[in-house]
């Protein structure tokens, strides 16, 4: 997803983009997302809209007009309101699903870390660089996304070996674990061990230590 990323506002920027928008494949953009965040855009502000989640869809698929109002907003993370936006945000509730920022803004982050493979953490890492370079998280109402239903599973268990690697990469680049929800989940399914000495954690029985990378 780093690299794909990355390779994507590179192609939009050579096409002369000056404001990029980046959506999950899994998201519907709702009809006033791309003005709300072209009115919001800002130099050194990393802008999230609001993603709401659908339920399963009825027969015959989801009325674009109806989604609003069969969406609920994650419980977790601010709902402005339409025409409103919150500065100073959380850069630990930064997602992936919906955000913008200006072209000069992405230059100045310098793109996510192309380190992360597979599933977790490449996002939070763009935030935390984010933060470290001074650009601010902003909350931009009325750039309402709709993240469509899909089997999931709580905790993701089938990228226990992307988290654990991936979340290495990220303790040895910033100093802490992220994902710790998804870590203490799998340690009390019997799946992960934490290491309190080595500030590490492993796979349960088999699979060898995973430390933090040293630094190159």
């Amino acid at each position: 997803l780093a690299a794909a990323r990355n390779a994507g506002a590179a192609r939009a920027m050579a096409l002369g983009a000056d404001l990029l928008v980046f959506l999950d494949v899994d998201c519907v953009p709702g009809p006033t997302l791309l003005d709300s965040y072209v009115n919001a855009a800002h130099d050194w502000a990393l802008l999230c809209g609001t993603v709401a989640y659908l339920p399963p869809p009825p027969r015959g698929g989801y009325r674009l007009d109806e989604l609003h109002d069969m969406a609920r907003p994650h419980p977790a993370r601010p709902v402005p309101a339409h025409g409103q936006v919150l500065r100073g945000g959380d850069p630990h509730l930064f997602w992936s699903l919906s955000f913008a920022l200006t072209a000069r803004t992405w230059r100045h982050v310098g793109g996510f870390c192309e380190d992360y493979t597979g599933y977790g953490g490449e996002d939070t890492d763009f935030a935390a660089t984010a933060a470290h370079r001074g650009v601010d998280l902003w909350w931009v109402g009325g750039a309402p996304a709709y993240h469509q239903h899909h089997p999931t599973h709580q905790p993701p268990v089938q990228h226990i070996d992307d988290i654990l690697r991936n979340g290495a990469i990220y303790k040895r680049r910033w100093g802490s674990w992220p994902m710790e929800g998804w870590l203490r989940a799998f340690e009390a399914r019997g799946l992960a061990v934490y290491d309190h000495a080595a500030d590490a954690w492993r796979k349960a029985e088999p699979g060898p230590l995973l430390r933090a990378p040293s630094a190159p």
